[in-house]
Order: C-alpha cells, then structure tokens, then sequence
C-alpha cells in the first residue's frame, strides 16, 4: 500500500501538477482534486495520508493571499481538517498553500488563532530567485535538521512577521521554525537581500505546527527534485539529485513507518 497523497487545488492554483509528480516520484500516491469536491463530500480527507496545498494564486490573491481559500477550506471541511490532524496525518503548504495554513489557523497551531501572517515582499516587487535555506529543528518530520538546501522562490507577500516579538521567540522556543534564508556559504542572511529576498523577520521562510506534522514554507522544494532543475547544472555545480526531493521522501517515509 502506498501512502495517498490530496493535492487541493481550486481557481489560481498552478503548482499541482509538479506537487504530485514530487510525490508520486518517491512512492506515494498523489491525486489532484479541486476544493469543491471535498466540500460536497464527494471526496473524503479521511481516505488521504498526506494533504499537500500547492503554490499558485488562488483566486488570484484578491483579497489577501491565500484568504480566500483559507475560508472555504474551514467553512466547507474544518471537522475533516479536524479529524485528520488528531489522527496524526501530515499536511505541507508551499507558498500559496503556506499562506493559506497561515489564515485558516492551521499554522502556527498554538491554538490562539492567527498570530502570524505572511506580507508584501521589501522590494514591492514579485521575487523569482534561488535561495539557500538551513534546516533548524528536529520537531519537523519533513526534515532532517543541520541540512542546507537551495529551492526557488516566487512570490510577492512572502514577508513572515509575528503580531508581536514573543510569538516569534515561542515559535523559536518550541522548534516550530523549520527554515531560515541563509547565505552561500551557510551562514546567517541577518534579513539581507536578496539571500532573504522578503524581509521575513529572523529569516523566516517555514514554520510548523506543534507536531512537527504541519509544514508551510514560501520556496518551491518541488521545483527542484532532480539535478537538472538546478539553474548552473551545465557547469556541474547540481547534485546528484535536486534539494527539494528530500521534503517529499521524509513524508512519505514517516506516514509508511508511522501510518501504513
């Protein structure tokens, strides 16, 4: 049996296809299904190990990123969401999707609603670039803390901030910040551009719930899974396989040893 992956997509999302393809290359089953079907029931969170929200624009951002989404999702299928956490499942939010986890509560997941949010970039620009990002916590069944990975991003409210200073320190307290920008070289990015190329406070660029079971991060792991998608390939600077392959194998790993 293989671990079963949802895919939710609705109007905007574009990152769908390459989830499941990540997916489904280090053994899962990964199926695409638009929101409306789990709303009407047709299609049950209960049957899936694994809910992965895409990146893309849902609803073309136009009230705030992600908002939009992030409310049908709790006003269609909250006690499935509900459910599915306390059965000890995995859900991974990239980018549109990390924003979405944001603004339905699901993330932080301190159980005081939303207390951090993602904003426009520092340029007021849309940020496509390739960052470095160092791997901070073993709460995380996504990673494998002491790693340093380069992924893409692109977006234009990739900016994490807490509504206040403490929230961030209990985020670092409780190991819930899974990814911080980083330079070259590993070392601290201290909010510099573009190495952080949103301003994110403390060079945040993921956070989990908790249980180390709920991941949102703004870069792309799923556009980097094999050596060729790394922009200086040809100059032999790729690995043997991309970065962003190993976020998918840990989760697919942790729900055959865990839930399968």
């Amino acid at each position: 049996m293989k671990p079963k992956v949802l895919i939710l997509r609705t109007a905007g999302t574009n990152c769908d296809l390459e989830t499941a393809f990540a997916f489904e290359n280090v053994g899962a089953e990964a199926e695409r299904h638009h929101i409306n079907r789990l709303s009407e029931g047709s299609v049950k969170l209960d049957d899936y190990h694994i809910l992965a929200i895409p990146g893309g624009f849902s609803y073309g951002d136009d009230v705030h990123a992600g908002k939009i989404l992030a409310v049908e999702m709790m006003a269609g299928f909250a006690g499935q969401l509900s459910a599915f956490v306390d059965a000890g499942k995995l859900i991974i939010g990239i980018c549109n999707g990390f924003q979405v986890l944001v603004k339905a509560g699901l993330l932080p997941g301190n159980g005081n609603g939303q207390s951090v949010t993602l904003t426009d970039n520092n340029s007021n620009k849309y940020e496509d670039r390739w960052v470095y990002l160092s791997c901070e916590t073993d709460r995380c069944v996504f990673i494998k803390p002491g790693e340093v990975i380069e992924v893409p991003v692109a977006h234009a409210e990739g900016k994490f901030v807490t509504k206040d200073r403490e929230t961030l320190e209990n985020l670092e307290e409780n190991g819930q910040v899974v990814f911080r920008y980083v330079m070259p070289d590993s070392s601290p990015a201290n909010c510099s551009y573009p190495q952080n190329p949103n301003g994110s406070v403390d060079d945040v660029a993921g956070i989990c719930d908790p249980t180390g079971r709920i991941l949102g991060m703004m870069p792309h792991p799923e556009r980097n899974i094999f050596s060729y998608h790394h922009p200086r390939w040809t100059r032999g600077e790729a690995k043997e396989e991309g970065d962003g392959v190993r976020i998918f194998r840990n989760a697919v790993q942790y729900v055959k040893e865990n839930l399968l």
